[in-house]
């Protein structure tokens, strides 16, 4: 990964942190669908970024996302999740030819199908760690299960916007 990659990264985590925590913050929609966009950040790392870094950037990403919620470690937790999850997950998805260098797993890069099979699971896995260590039981199921099911198509509408808006395709050779 050469510099230029990696500033063009470090703008996009200060990015994507201060959208989360100064508007998404208050975007719910009908009490149930809640914007947690900041889990594009860590799925449009370049495939190649190993566990690792990805656990350390998902820690540092959750744990400002956490400071400005008031949530006590949930974010941060939810996200390590969904980045220890991430590289098995490109493996079960990797085609026989693989990847190419630094590609970014996003929907202009794979197409839509691919990206749909590539993040929906894990903005679930992500909703559903969340909400279910928010409500630690103390909820009914159905709200939870409504809450995890609403933010998950709600994330991966918002993601396909912001995708479409600001990221531009890759160009090959």
């Amino acid at each position: 990964m050469n510099n230029s990659r990696i500033f063009i990264l470090i703008g996009s985590f200060i990015i994507f942190t201060l959208v989360q925590v100064l508007i998404l913050k208050n975007l719910v929609l009908f009490g149930v669908a809640f914007c947690f966009l900041h889990v594009l950040f860590i799925l449009l790392l370049p495939i190649e970024t190993k566990t690792i870094p990805s656990l350390l950037i998902a820690f540092g990403l959750g744990l400002m996302v956490d400071l400005f919620y008031d949530t006590i470690g949930i974010h941060t937790a939810s996200l390590l999740i969904v980045a220890f999850i991430k590289k098995p997950w490109i493996k079960i998805l990797t085609p026989t030819g693989g990847y190419d260098d630094n590609l970014q797993p996003s929907m202009l890069n794979m197409g839509f199908g691919w990206f749909a099979t590539f993040s929906v699971p894990l903005f679930l896995i992500y909703n559903i760690a969340f909400f279910f260590i928010e409500s630690l039981g103390t909820d009914l199921f159905i709200p939870v299960v409504q809450k995890i099911i609403a933010s998950t198509i709600f994330v991966f509408v918002m993601s396909i916007i912001v995708q479409l808006l600001f990221y531009r395709r890759r160009r090959g050779i």
